[in-house]
């Protein structure tokens, strides 16, 4: 099973401060693009116990992930679709079976039927590595709407959170509280959807 621990700090931006950022890093580089497919049961089970179920695409291949928190960080769970696997999830007929849906049946009896498809966010992401992690650079568009991140993955979440503080403060950037993309994208699809 493809697993992994993810320790990360987020900071949402504004649009100068994001274009502050590209500047001091990445001037002369043009982004990658990459685009989640986010999923979830009706009456959302996943999201109400933190966790999240998307497809990943990017650079024409996909994979299907699982975060669900742990103690320190996101444990996520991977596994690889072939296009018609993808296709079958985007039109409604459930997640694939294999890794992913196993493992969650550790902790909750769901059907890989009982996922409908919610919507997708489009990222175009810088990256590059720096002392003590990476650092993520995101301009994501999702439901006519656009908003701006600095992400730091690192490995330590102690030395991390020093290096971002760090970092924010070195730039002028106030730190803001930030939910994650997939809860963003849930906040306001069901804002949306009351409207």
């Amino acid at each position: 099973m493809n697993q992994e621990v993810e320790i990360e700090f987020k900071n949402l931006l504004n649009e100068e401060e994001y274009h502050r950022l590209r500047m001091a890093f990445f001037k002369n580089e043009e982004p990658f693009s990459q685009t989640n497919y986010y999923f979830d049961t009706k009456s959302y089970l996943l999201k109400d116990h933190g966790a999240m179920l998307r497809i990943r695409e990017k650079a024409g291949s996909y994979i299907l992930t699982l975060k669900q928190p742990i103690d320190t960080g996101l444990l996520e769970t991977h596994q690889y679709l072939s296009d018609k696997e993808a296709s079958t999830a985007f039109a409604g007929n459930g997640i694939p079976g294999g890794d992913v849906i196993e493992h969650l049946n550790k902790t909750v009896d769901l059907d890989r039927r009982d996922f409908r498809y919610l919507g997708s966010l489009t990222t175009e992401r810088f990256e590059r590595k720096i002392e003590g992690g990476l650092l993520v650079l995101d301009q994501s568009t999702y439901l006519d709407f656009t908003d701006y991140e600095l992400e730091f993955e690192c490995a330590d979440e102690t030395e991390g959170k020093k290096a971002f503080s760090s970092l924010l403060d070195l730039h002028k950037i106030a730190e803001r509280e930030t939910p994650s993309k997939s809860h963003r994208f849930f906040s306001l699809s069901q804002q949306t959807k009351r409207t």
